[in-house]
């Protein structure tokens, strides 16, 4: 039943617009260095943190569909009648959500690295950097969309909840991105896996709440 929610999630995923994030995401990349001007030092030291702000948004751009329109519909009725738990409708919700953008935006990660003026190395780092981090944006999208469901204005609302939660996780991450030597990487890794393993809990207690 998991592998085929997460089926079902990807193909409405790729059948919507699953492009917007991606080019929200370039098109972040192409305006920092209008932006801030042609320094490439400056660039370079601004360029992972710029970088990590727009896989950020590219994460909530969607989160308008991860929860709300299977609650409307009954959906979500359907799969606790079946036995399915709402942790794994969480969990097969965070990873279907990865799936539609994580491995496209990790694809445009290199072009968008070079606009923002990163070198070889960096380019490394920030990919290994966006691998580790990107699956724990999607866990707390989806965790947050599920705490906002049924609300009015839910993607704004969803907004100012995933942004502060997601600061750890974006400050490890552009930290990486900038000096391979640092411990950011590993302090993004439990951060990511923090988030990644708590999001099935939290959304599954969020579908539930929403019954009530």
């Amino acid at each position: 039943m998991t592998a085929a929610l997460i089926l079902r999630e990807v193909r409405r995923g790729l059948h919507g617009a699953a492009w917007l994030p991606v080019a929200f995401f370039l098109l972040v990349a192409t305006i920092v260095p209008f932006a801030v001007g042609p320094d490439a030092r400056l660039l370079a030291r601004i360029g992972g943190g710029a970088l990590w702000i727009a896989a950020l948004t590219a994460a909530l751009l969607p989160v308008e569909r991860l929860i709300e329109p299977d609650r409307a519909d009954g959906v979500l009725d359907q799969l606790a009648l079946t036995g399915t738990t709402e942790e794994a409708v969480g969990a097969a919700k965070a990873i279907g959500h990865w799936l539609t953008f994580g491995p496209l935006l990790l694809v445009a990660a290199v072009p968008g690295s070079f606009l923002v003026g990163l070198d070889g190395e960096a380019l490394a780092r920030s990919l290994v950097s966006l691998a580790i981090g990107t699956p724990a944006l999607a866990a707390l999208a989806v965790a947050v969309a599920a705490l906002t469901a049924g609300l009015p204005r839910a993607g704004a609302l969803a907004g100012l909840l995933m942004m502060p939660l997601a600061v750890p996780l974006v400050i490890f991450g552009a930290a990486a991105t900038g000096d391979g030597e640092s411990s950011a990487l590993k302090l993004e890794a439990a951060v990511a896996l923090l988030l990644v393993a708590g999001s099935p809990f939290v959304t599954g207690a969020a579908i539930r709440a929403g019954r009530t």
